[in-house]
């Protein structure tokens, strides 16, 4: 069977969503898509809107054949992190190619790019460098060093958010020997970070949630989402009475912070170059989390690497627990699947050389991140039930 495998995040899945995945399918030629998805916490360091299991009905009743998750050791990190453990999954699901949406819409300025940049590695790392000493954050750093260093010999926009992915997905494929052909498909209307719902039928997910946090209705994004997204959401919301952001987590960082030593904010994955005490210090003034963000952000740093610190602050990750999970890609947690995904896996079940887990309870050690993940994103929901979902809820089945 051909397959092509999506990275993911559906938070939450919208019609630009439903786009990708059937022109991978297109593209691709393919008998199976599979999504590798991430968990409770996002790339851009926030709670997603809603659970896992929950979105990932969503892309089952919407073209995707099988989910599986990408470990939160690789979720909420920078995009060559995320890239690499994304792209290792699909390549031990033994996909026969990945489709990413990018703002370029053409694979080969990709692999040019990669091989330009390759080729100048050390001095590009020394302007890097030296931009970050002048105080830039590390992708505009990255930006003015590529600019310097190649002038117009790259045909790729790398201060573009899904070419930047799109690059790390294409340098990962490489890096593990290219098992699987790159395909890329133009990303339509709105862009990765807009905020407004301008579009006929497409906006970002970014849009769709800023839309329902403030009309506090659902009615005002059903053209922008497919019915079963909306029911989806709906069916959350009348259940826990309320979506997930970090508005709820704000109590709970807050006191993270102003409770732990500096030693122990120091002991936190991604804490560096004492930004523990701006946090500590800023905790103690800041009335929202929208406050705090406003008054901690620097030029240094960017919103998004500054939520990633304070997602790992808020999970108590360490940088001892984080190096030993990020090594490698450890198991395969299988989320859900339609029929196409369960033939799938019966075929494949036995060429996989990782552990599949469908139970958590089987594989505490090796979850031990994702668990202790899953615990604090609850606390975000006053739904009992919910507390040990991470061992009561089964793969989703379409069938």
């Amino acid at each position: 069977m051909k397959t092509v495998g999506i990275v993911v995040e559906y938070n939450p899945f919208h019609n630009g969503h439903l786009y990708h995945a059937q022109k991978a399918r297109e593209t691709a030629k393919a008998d199976v898509v599979i999504a590798v998805m991430s968990g409770h916490f996002l790339q851009r360091g926030e709670p997603a809107i809603i659970h896992k299991w929950a979105r990932t009905r969503m892309a089952l009743q919407n073209g995707v054949d099988l989910v599986v998750e990408l470990p939160y050791a690789f979720s909420t990190q920078k995009a060559e992190i995320f890239s690499y453990g994304a792209i290792s999954i699909l390549k031990e699901l033994a996909c026969t190619s990945f489709c990413f949406g990018s703002e370029n819409g053409q694979t080969k300025p990709f692999l040019d790019a990669l091989a330009t940049i390759q080729t100048a590695a050390e001095p590009l790392n020394r302007l890097i460098q030296f931009y970050m000493k002048e105080g830039n954050s590390f992708p505009k750093a990255q930006t003015l060093a590529r600019e310097q260093l190649f002038k117009e010999d790259l045909s790729l926009d790398l201060s573009l958010p899904n070419n930047i992915l799109g690059y790390h997905y294409v340098q990962a494929n490489e890096q593990l020997g290219e098992p699987m052909q790159p395909l890329t498909i133009k990303r339509q209307q709105a862009g990765y970070h807009d905020e407004s719902l301008a579009f006929d039928s497409i906006a970002s997910a970014t849009g769709i949630r800023k839309e329902i946090e403030a009309s506090k209705h659902l009615s005002a994004i059903e053209k922008f989402v497919p019915e079963s997204t909306l029911i989806e959401l709906n069916e959350y919301y009348n259940t826990h009475q309320t979506f997930h952001s970090w508005n709820q987590y704000w109590p709970l960082l807050r006191y993270r912070l102003l409770s732990a030593s500096i030693t122990e904010l120091q002991s936190i994955y991604d804490i560096t170059e004492g930004i523990e005490f701006r946090f500590k210090e800023t905790a103690r003034h800041a009335e929202t989390f929208s406050d705090f963000m406003e008054k901690v952000k620097t030029k240094r740093y960017t919103w998004t690497r500054i939520q990633r610190m304070l997602v790992h602050i808020l999970t108590n990750t360490t940088k001892v627990e984080m190096k030993q999970a990020m090594s490698s890609v450890r198991y395969i947690r299988l989320l859900g699947m339609n029929e196409h995904g369960r033939e799938y896996m019966n075929k494949m079940k036995k060429e996989i050389s990782l552990p599949l887990i469908t139970r958590a309870a089987s594989h505490k050690e090796l979850l031990a991140l994702d668990i202790k993940a899953s615990d604090v994103f609850m606390q975000g929901v006053q739904t009992p039930e919910l507390l040990n979902i991470e061992f009561t809820h089964p793969p989703v089945l379409l069938l």
